[in-house]
């Protein structure tokens, strides 16, 4: 699904991403762990083509396309969707007309208010984009336009950031529905194909409690440093830090 190879990425001129390699088999959800300031943003921004990321060494591959210079709506066209931890405020804009444009440019002709309910959002969607939302309303609305677009590979920016246990669980369910994975709640039927990817970056490690990860992923220093069981790697961090684990994985490959 993707191939990254040797990335190399500047941002205002400074190297943040340093010789990247990773590989997304299709079917698979790996968990992009990382201290703050460590890159991870930076590698799902430059997947998805956001300006300001240069790349100045290697080669990003999905689905068999070379994307790593590819305009960044080519890139959502092809299969690629994305929730950012920050979402903008878009006022004027109604979050069902963002919907709409969402399923309409990928080829969809969807059930707005049925996709809604599916996350608990028919009461927002005559609303403006994220205008005084909660942190877990703009969630929602980004798991909302993810259900419309419906990608291939689905990259996610600390998904349990400032959301709270309720709508943990709807988050979840909506990203396991994405995955192909679970019950779909608009037609009760088990979906299990396993035809969708996912990067999925997280810092506390919650989303593990509502998805099943294939593999967990180390970047630190724009360095990517490991790679193992996502479980194995959380539970490393949280009893002995980012640096000693980052430290065993290094002595574990000499």
């Amino acid at each position: 699904m993707l191939l990254i190879e040797e990335l190399q990425v500047e941002v205002g001129g400074r190297t943040i991403l340093n010789n990247v390699n990773m590989e997304i088999p299709r079917g698979e959800t790996h968990i992009l762990f990382g201290p703050n300031g460590s890159g991870k943003t930076s590698l799902m921004m430059t997947i998805m083509g956001f300006s300001g990321y240069a790349v100045t060494h290697g080669k990003i591959t999905f689905k068999n396309h070379d994307i790593t210079y590819m305009p960044i709506h080519e890139r959502a066209r092809l299969g690629i969707g994305v929730s950012v931890q920050r979402p903008p405020t878009i006022q004027g804009l109604k979050t069902r007309n963002l919907v709409e444009v969402c399923a309409k440019h990928c080829g969809r002709d969807v059930d707005v208010e049925l996709l809604a309910a599916e996350v608990n959002f028919t009461g927002f969607l005559d609303r403006d984009v994220n205008h005084k939302f909660s942190g877990g309303e703009i969630k929602r609305s980004e798991m909302l336009q993810l259900l419309a677009q419906d990608p291939d590979l689905i990259l996610l920016d600390e998904p349990e950031s400032g959301v709270d246990l309720e709508n943990m669980a709807v988050i979840g369910e909506s990203i396991n529905t994405l995955l192909h994975r679970g019950v779909k709640k608009s037609h009760r039927q088990k979906i299990g194909d396993k035809s969708k990817s996912a990067l999925i970056i997280t810092h506390t490690g919650h989303i593990l409690d509502y998805i099943t990860a294939d593999k967990g992923q180390v970047l630190y220093n724009g360095h990517l440093c490991c790679s193992r069981n996502a479980r194995e790697i959380l539970k490393w961090i949280g009893e002995f830090g980012y640096e000693e684990c980052v430290r065993c994985a290094m002595d574990l490959q000499m």
